[in-house]
């Protein structure tokens, strides 16, 4: 073997740089885990029925047009369904955007600290990520998010409700801001928690996208649907972006168990909306719980809630650990804690009434 040989392929020197997602920690059969927004409940009415006969057949390729499942999106939602894409969770969906807009040289903004992906998924590109602080109310800062456009810009995600805070941008605020955004720069307004909603003044993205060419909304099945497990979700954008997201997604990319399982739960909505209202119950009794420990919680829309620990973080995620929870810490920040099962929320409440008094 020559000496060149034995030094291997040459890789991309800026992926030094780019740090390795980091999904919630597993819980063992001891433990509740509150830390990936999965939903605790089972299976819609109908779905795992659907996924065992498609998997009867997972020997042959899936639809890779996702056929059926965007037939039915698009009566859902009331578009052209040559106005949406799907892909491997929204998160895969949110890769293809940047690999259709963005490259060396170009700029992709987000608020920070929000999804996780999107730093990774623009560096994977090759583009810098630009990131701008929340405000002190763990909001998007709009205004400082415009001032950060330059001739760069090709991309922003706006990210409502935000992951990890649960903070949603009301509709005045949203719409001034795409309003403000030049139009040859594309706004992703990623809705993964979009059923939590439960604020009357904030927008549903596909109403704001429908008269603006520039605007592109992500929606995802992990979520309040439950099928985190089978990594399904798509975008609704106008037929330039959506076209160039189908040329830029990975063929076959999405399973046929995935697009059936999606097309029974749409089809369950009532009972997907029954089990969205309980946990957002618990969401309510939890934040409620946790300010009469004397807690600073913000408003979440999401299915989670975020105590921001600065310096404390990971002693407080190791505290819930230890007594049988596991939470997501960003650290130097803060831990989000997903709405889970009630025995897991409570014992969560009862370490973080003990903690609070160590402050």
């Amino acid at each position: 073997m020559s000496g060149t040989a034995a030094q291997g392929p040459r890789l991309r020197p800026s992926l030094d740089g780019i740090p390795t997602y980091r999904p919630g920690k597993p819980a063992g059969a001891d433990a509740f885990k509150l830390s990936s927004n999965e939903n605790p409940y089972e299976p819609l009415p109908g779905v795992l029925e659907a996924a065992v006969v498609a998997a009867g057949s997972f020997n042959r390729y899936p639809d890779m047009a996702v056929g059926e499942l965007t037939a039915e999106l698009a009566r859902r939602f009331d578009v052209p369904a040559e106005h949406i894409a799907t892909g491997p969770g929204s998160v895969g969906v949110a890769q293809s955007l940047v690999s259709s807009t963005a490259g060396p040289g170009d700029e992709v903004i987000f608020a920070w600290r929000s999804f996780e992906a999107y730093p990774i998924i623009t560096q994977v590109a090759g583009a810098t990520p630009v990131p701008v602080p929340l405000t002190a109310g763990e909001e998007h800062d709009l205004d400082a998010m415009l001032a950060a456009i330059t001739p760069r810009t090709r991309l922003i995600f706006v990210c409502n409700p935000n992951n990890p805070t649960g903070v949603a941008i009301r509709r005045d605020e949203l719409v001034r801001f795409l309003d403000a955004v030049p139009g040859d720069i594309l706004v992703v307004v990623d809705e993964a928690y979009r059923e939590f909603l439960r604020d009357e003044q904030v927008p549903d993205g596909v109403e704001l996208y429908r008269d603006r060419p520039n605007v592109c909304v992500l929606r995802t099945f992990s979520k309040a649907y439950g099928l985190a497990g089978l990594r399904i979700g798509f975008a609704i954008a106008h037929e330039p972006v959506a076209t160039a997201l189908r040329k830029t997604a990975v063929p076959f990319g999405v399973s046929q168990l995935a697009q059936d399982a999606a097309v029974a739960s749409l089809r369950a909505e009532d009972a997907l909306m029954v089990r969205v209202e309980a946990l957002v119950v618990e969401r309510a009794r939890l934040r409620e719980a946790l300010l009469a420990q004397g807690w600073t919680v913000v408003d979440s829309q999401a299915n989670f809630v975020w105590l921001r620990l600065g310096e404390r973080t990971t002693e407080f995620a190791e505290a819930c650990t230890a007594a049988g929870v596991i939470v997501r810490p960003f650290p130097g920040e803060g831990v989000r804690v997903s709405i889970g099962e009630v025995a897991g929320n409570d014992i969560f409440l009862a370490t973080a009434e003990a903690f609070r008094k160590t402050l």
